[in-house]
């Protein structure tokens, strides 16, 4: 059969949009002649339509790839498939009315797919349609979001990689305003070079429009570019016109929304703790960045600020008991604690917190702001360690007089966790994504509430109903502040705007009429936005409240956010897009994740009978795919053959279930490749390029051992199975931790606790060990070495993999991981690539060595994002045989 040739769409930041194929061997198989993106912003809120058509020119029948990325604030509303004059769309369904759908398909060996969170800001949605010889089919795609100010400004970039030169390739923006559009910009990979010629902005006094519309030969000629055709972005920054202190607000077809963000007020000087993990886990660059933006952060501050700085591991670290002043001296002798921060010990969150608290309640001072700002990497495992009661210390000490902000470093942290901790003080969440510029993700979001404005506001809307929030503790300068309802009689002529708030010296009130027989602003084909955005966002606070809630308030909350969802089709984590393709009403199903969470299970992707290979069996297909080039993909929230790590919305077929001991039920799963072999990561100073090895399989590995505190850590891996079946530590004369894809076992010596995969989350303490499992994580603590087993289920087989999070300095180790973790004697490896040679050459430890660039799934996060590697020979990293870490024995 010939190659798959597959179509990718790709969305990206607040709007990022591209488009991309899958590597096929005659790109003249596809032909995506066509190429638009239309995204029209009212008011703020944007709605952006892609459109691709594209043409089969084989001669046979083949399936083509539709692949979109979209933020993941945004909401789908729309997905439709054009093939041979008929439309097939989806339909927005309640998650056990789609379910049933999805189960039915499953039962047929048809399709499954799920919308997954990728990247920081990104969900990946896929979908696949087979179309006939000579044959073409459009794809369109909808997705809503309110753009968010930050920073006094609103950002719309678009990115497109399309992998081919597009006859027809078109960009439209238009930016309607109500007050005006006080400025705009246009920046980017494309408004640079020859395309620059492509990009054209008109400006009215409430309009922009922006389009770039480049030709065939422009396509191939810009910086990035090349026979693929576009790789690159386009930057969009705009603010409005804020003449009236009072907000502006907009009226449509019963509906309002009120936009407060004045400037007008003076800043209020406050009062900032920072409370900084220096845990073991904070290890190498993590703790490298964090001082960085420390010292930066401190150089922003107002001398009219006061501020403290606290650390914590297992014990808690105040730079100064109190709260002091911004002064020149005391800024100087701040960053000079700063640059001695130092990652040692475990995680007391409990402790820490309350210390900061504690902090700002002793020092209180009229006319000023407190912020908290905690900084983590990883759960509780010091001191008070569960999750509820620190929450519920938190609350009590806080009390609402103060927001907590929880900055969440990499993605090993409860993110759940600092989420409800910080809703529950009047705070967000953040993640901070572990990456070169993490520093300046730290630094981004300190400016975003570097200059608090007011603080207590309460906004009232006199003949207003079925309000959106209308209280908040904080407003800083560059954010905004909004509010939609519903007029409650249409036939008054005005309604009135309250807004009190708290100044820097006083109580302040903002009080206006707003007529609503004025004629309207909006255009007659948008008359619906303001409806829509209301709806948008009271789902977003009535999800976000969810974790908030019990009981019946929070199933009456529900509801009403699915009734919503369903009545304006909007894609969120209660509902989902149910889509019935033309092959034999094949259905499929997505789903909008959650942070850091997981789609449902799907079924087998299967095997169809190929030309190349005779011997498949009837009603399954075949990818043909090179090293290094994505692979089919695998079940959805599972990387593919490859690594390819995405929404998947594609075909299934049913397969035979593979056996597998476990209680959980588990769908018929894909055959996957023999594995011969595990493949370990090791990161390289000053590299972007990290190192790896493999070892082959089956092995039992001497992982970690310190015989000075009588630790040691022994893992077995199987024939043909990936990773470890069994990891046992060691600990003292006499205990013993067992750990399998089923069960937990430890032995003290005289008793023995067993815990289960899955079970609630549990804690087992005991001198100098302890134990916290979560759903797929076993987090265990001896003496001063902190390892997290992660399980992990792939392809319907489980295994285990060892994530070293904290290990002695200046301590004698052995075993595997200690060259993982610290490559003679040093944080990070070290090499050199040779120039010059015909085949990759690498210059390690003195020694000259053939390399490879591969791939390598990272098993040390539940994430298993798949990344580039030099693979290197075993003996070169490890400075040893194999059988010099083996044991005979667990």
């Amino acid at each position: 059969m010939m190659d798959r040739a597959a179509l990718r769409l790709i969305l990206l930041g607040v709007f990022l949009i591209s488009a991309s194929s899958q590597p096929v061997k005659k790109k003249q198989d596809v032909d995506i002649y066509s190429f638009y993106i239309n995204s029209t912003v009212t008011s703020r809120y944007a709605t952006t339509v892609i459109t691709s058509r594209v043409a089969n020119t084989l001669n046979e029948s083949q399936e083509i790839q539709f692949e979109v990325k979209i933020p993941k604030t945004a909401f789908i509303s729309k997905f439709r498939m054009t093939i041979e004059g008929k439309t097939y769309d989806g339909v927005v369904k309640g998650k056990q009315e789609a379910q049933q759908q999805y189960s039915k398909a499953v039962s047929r060996g048809q399709s499954a797919g799920l919308i997954k969170s990728v990247g920081r800001t990104l969900e990946d949605f896929k979908t696949s349609v087979t179309v006939a010889a000579f044959s073409k089919v459009t794809f369109e795609l909808t997705y809503e979001e309110l753009l968010k100010r930050r920073l006094g400004k609103y950002e719309l970039l678009i990115n497109a990689q399309p992998m081919q030169p597009v006859a027809d390739f078109k960009m439209d923006v238009h930016i309607q305003e109500k007050p005006g559009i006080s400025f705009l910009e246009v920046k980017g990979d494309f408004s640079t070079g020859d395309l620059a010629n492509a990009i054209k902005t008109t400006r009215a006094d409430k309009d922009a429009w922006v389009t770039f519309y480049p030709t065939r030969d422009q396509q191939t000629k810009c910086k990035s570019c090349g026979e693929n055709g576009l790789n690159g972005d386009l930057l969009i920054t705009y603010d409005v016109e804020r003449q009236n202190p009072k907000g502006e607000v907009m009226v449509s077809n019963g509906y309002f929304v009120h936009y407060f963000a004045p400037s007008d007020v003076p800043r209020i000087p406050k009062n900032v703790v920072f409370i900084i993990d220096q845990s073991g886990s904070m290890h190498g660059r993590k703790i490298d960045q964090t001082r960085l933006a420390l010292l930066r952060i401190l150089s922003d501050l107002d001398e009219d600020d006061h501020f403290g700085l606290i650390t914590f591991d297992s014990d808690i670290d105040t730079w100064k008991r109190e709260l002091l002043k911004a002064t020149k001296q005391n800024l100087e002798n701040a960053k000079s604690f700063v640059k001695e921060i130092r990652e040692r010990g475990a995680t007391d969150i409990n402790a820490a917190v309350l210390a900061g608290v504690d902090m700002i309640n002793r020092h209180p001072r009229e006319g000023t702001a407190s912020i908290l700002i905690l900084l983590t990497d990883g759960d509780p495992t010091s001191g008070e360690t569960n999750i509820e009661r620190i929450m519920a210390n938190v609350k009590e000490a806080i009390g609402l007089k103060f927001p907590l902000y929880c900055l969440g470093f990499g993605h090993d942290v409860n993110f759940d966790f600092l989420t409800k901790m910080s809703l529950e003080n009047g705070g967000v969440a953040r993640r901070i994504y572990e990456d070169s510029d993490a520093d300046l993700q730290l630094q981004g979001f300190y400016e975003e509430v570097a200059v608090p404005l007011l603080t207590d506001i309460q906004l009232k809307y006199t003949g207003g109903t079925n309000l959106t929030k209308t209280s908040f503790t904080l407003y800083f300068n560059g954010s905004e502040i909004v509010v939609s309802g519903q007029i409650t009689d249409n036939s008054v002529e005005s309604f009135t705007t309250e807004v009190i708030a708290v100044s820097k010296d006083n109580n302040v009130t903002y009080q206006d009429t707003i007529m609503i027989k004025d004629p309207s602003d909006v255009p007659p084909e948008n008359e619906d936005f303001m409806q829509r955005l209301w709806a948008y966002l009271t789902v977003k606070q009535l999800l976000e409240r969810q974790v908030l809630l019990k009981g019946q308030e929070k199933e009456d909350e529900e509801k009403e956010a699915l009734k919503l969802s369903l009545k304006y089709q909007f894609v969120t984590p209660l509902t989902s897009m149910v889509v019935t393709k033309p092959q034999k009403d094949e259905v499929e199903v997505a789903e909008k994740p959650k942070e850091g969470g997981k789609g449902p299970r799907p079924p087998v992707m299967g095997f169809r009978p190929s030309s190349r290979n005779p011997i498949a069996s009837p009603g399954f297909s075949q990818y043909h795919f090179s090293p290094g080039q994505p692979g089919p993909p695998g079940p959805p929230g599972q990387p593919g053959l490859s690594g390819f790590d995405g929404i998947v919305m594609a075909r299934y077929h049913q397969m035979p279930m593979i056996p597998w001991e476990s209680d959980e039920t588990v769908l018929p799963t894909m055959s996957v490749p023999t594995v011969r072999s595990n493949r370990f990561l090791l990161s390289a100073a000053g590299q972007s390029k990290p190192l790896c090895f493999d070892i082959p399989l089956p092995h039992k590995l001497k992982l970690l051992q310190d015989s000075a505190s009588e630790f040691s850590m022994n893992g077995e891996s199987m024939t043909r199975r990936k990773g470890f079946s069994q990891i046992v530590f060691h600990y003292k004369t006499n205990r013993r931790l067992t750990i399998n894809t089923r069960s937990i076992r430890y032995h003290d010596g005289q008793n023995d606790v067993v815990f289960l995969w899955g079970q609630e989350p549990t804690q087992h303490s005991t001198e100098g060990v302890s134990l916290i499992l979560r759903s797929n994580e076993m987090d265990v603590t001896m003496g001063n070495i902190r390892v997290v087993i992660l399980l992990h289920k792939k392809n319907g087989d489980a295994f285990l993999w060892p994530a070293v999070r904290q290990q002695p300095k200046d301590v004698s180790l052995m075993g595997i991981l200690v060259t993982v973790d610290n490559f003679e004697g040093k944080a990070e490896a070290s090499y050199e690539e040779i120039q010059g040679s015909q085949t990759p050459t690498l210059k390690i430890m003195d020694q000259e060595v053939k390399a490879s660039w591969e791939d390598v799934t990272d098993y040390t996060l539940l994430s298993t994002p798949v990344i580039r590697c030099w693979l290197v020979p075993f003996r070169t990293v490890m400075q040893g045989d194999i059988s010099d870490f083996t044991v005979t024995q667990l």
